[in-house]
């Protein structure tokens, strides 16, 4: 029988040789067999650590890794409520097929069911939201279930995506090393960046026997370049997503989402078939026009997925490029320059409505860090993400490689995620984000003496609650009257926090801006080291904003297409 240390021993030289490169440790007395055995390796360079005392914050963070190296990642717990609370990492990592490896330590057989201290049940925790877990008792060896969790968690099974995973690991006293042993010699590691700069890519030119169609693309998060490269040879306009990576190119269309009703039943010109690739996640106008039973689409899907179940949707799925060339043929010779006439027309309106606001509202502050982005952009859910949607203006070549927690959208973890995501791709990186997402994860701020230090520059819109409700019908109802004091406390959620005192709390640079050029001063700064921009602005007046960009482009777009 092994001991507790021993079998430690073993997993973690499986997760290396495996391809783990990182481990996130939160402390604990029953994961302690596996802390040691990590220390080992890490001072004999064969794996990178961070610690993090929150469990939440360290499954974002090794969640964040995860994304950015595209390596599997591995979160370190110990037992009882700290397993739960990666929860939400794993499910998030689910969604979007993220290799998250959980290992959970966990009390020997004979202390479960006894009423001993932190002893609940682990194995099978997480449900659903894995694609493989095992219970490895304490003494046995955890080789195979190592190697079987890694497969799984990077998609080696043709009929699996790739996805979060649990080893859940018995340990039995001692849980310490034996007296007399102690760690190797560290070995100095060189540390290299594989190159992780925005893709971009080509495809040959449509057939010209292909079709003629009035074909729209449509990229969601995790689309990819391929989504840019197909729409270019098609000749079709492309309507992306910030988080998709292919929102860039001649034929990118910026405000996409308020030019759809242009193009409708009626129109000279209506939308005949879609093209989807990636997952749709921001926009009702979207989610609208691939409900439509008038409108065929189809979903490039060349491998499983994890954001959706076979046959719950109307898309039809198709494997192979060829098969989506078919079904998408090739843009009528007036078909793109419409859009892009559209378009054009749509981005003046918008930004002339943004121009003559002195202060720094949202479009415009998402539109400032979408241009000023380089290296890696990390969006939060709510307000943040939908105003690069609506304003940011495509670029001829993609400047920085997007990030998103997309799978379920919350607003859980984004600062320790972003926070992964920059030390995995080790270059520097702009997250974007309301200040009710920040101050959710506000303790992911917390890194320990010694712990690596990203290069993050952390832009919180601060209109001192959550905006994106008076956008949706709450903000109607609002408005109405009868509920106005319901919806500011219980949606809204209004505060008074002090940034820059709690950025100080955490040892954090801090500044505050109003205008837009004031954060366009900030941007242009060099990112070294973490650092918060605190863009404070107001909430009153934002859906009457949007009511006047949505009339604005209206106008615009109805004059050069005509009514």
């Amino acid at each position: 029988m092994l001991t507790s240390l021993e079998a430690a021993r073993i997993a973690v030289e499986a997760l290396v040789d495996g391809g783990v490169e990182y481990v996130v440790v939160s402390p604990g007395s029953r994961s302690a067999p596996m802390a040691y055995a990590l220390a080992e390796a890490s001072a004999a360079g064969r794996v990178e650590l961070l610690v993090r005392i929150d469990e939440r914050s360290a499954g974002f963070t090794a969640l964040g890794l995860a994304l950015s190296t595209g390596s599997p990642a591995a979160v370190l717990t110990t037992s009882g409520t700290a397993v739960g609370n990666l929860m939400p990492a794993v499910m998030e990592a689910n969604h979007a097929a993220v290799p998250l490896v959980v290992l959970s330590a966990d009390r020997p057989v004979e202390l479960l069911g006894t009423g001993a201290n932190q002893t609940t049940i682990q194995l099978d925790l997480f449900g659903e939201h894995v694609r493989f877990a095992a219970d490895v008792p304490a003494g046995s060896s955890p080789l195979r279930a190592v190697e079987t969790a890694l497969s799984a968690a990077t998609g080696a099974f043709s009929d699996l995506a790739p996805g979060p995973v649990q080893l859940n690991l018995g340990f039995r006293d001692p849980l310490v090393p034996a007296p007399g042993e102690q760690l190797p010699t560290a070995a100095g590691r060189q540390k290299f960046r594989i190159a992780t700069e925005p893709l971009t890519m080509n495809l040959p030119p449509a057939a010209s026997s292909l079709s003629e169609r009035r074909t729209v693309v449509l990229a969601g998060h995790d689309a990819g370049p391929v989504a840019e490269a197909f729409a270019r040879a098609h000749g079709l306009p492309l309507l992306a997503e910030p988080s998709s990576n292919a929102r860039f190119g001649p034929n990118a269309v910026g405000p996409y989402r308020l030019l759809l009703q242009h193009f409708g039943p009626g129109s000279a010109q209506p939308i005949e078939r879609v093209v989807l690739f990636g997952r749709p996640t921001l926009s009702r106008p979207v989610s609208a026009l691939l409900a439509r039973a008038d409108v065929p689409s189809a979903l490039y899907q060349p491998v499983p997925v994890a954001w959706y179940e076979p046959g719950r949707r109307t898309e039809l799925p198709l494997e192979s490029l060829a098969d989506l060339a078919e079904f998408a043929g090739r843009g009528p010779s007036d078909w793109l320059d419409t859009w892009l006439l559209a378009g054009s027309a749509a981005q003046h309106a918008l930004d002339g409505v943004l121009a003559a606001e002195h202060a720094a509202l949202g479009p415009a502050v998402g539109a400032l860090v979408w241009g000023n982005a380089r290296g890696q952009l990390v969006l939060g859910s709510s307000n943040g993400i939908r105003d690069v949607d609506l304003a940011g203006l495509p670029a001829a070549e993609p400047a920085a490689t997007v990030y998103a927690n997309r799978g379920l959208a919350g607003i859980d973890g984004t600062v320790s995620t972003a926070t992964g995501i920059a030390l995995g791709g080790r270059q520097e990186t702009t997250l974007l984000l309301g200040d009710v997402t920040f101050l959710h994860d506000a303790g992911g701020l917390l890194l320990g003496p010694g712990e690596a230090v990203p290069d993050l520059r952390i832009v919180v819109l601060n209109d001192a609650g959550g905006a994106i409700f008076d956008l949706l019908e709450h903000g109607a109802v609002r408005e109405a009257g009868g509920y106005t004091d319901a919806v500011e406390r219980l949606f809204s959620t209004p505060h008074a926090v002090d940034l820059s005192a709690l950025a100080a709390a955490y040892g954090v640079g801090h500044c505050a801006v109003s205008t837009t050029a004031g954060l366009a001063e900030a941007l242009a700064a060099p990112i070294q080291g973490r650092s918060i921009v605190e863009v404070r602005t107001d909430r009153v007046g934002l859906r009457d904003l949007h009511a006047h960009i949505r009339a604005a482009v209206s106008a615009a777009v109805t004059g050069v297409l005509g009514g």
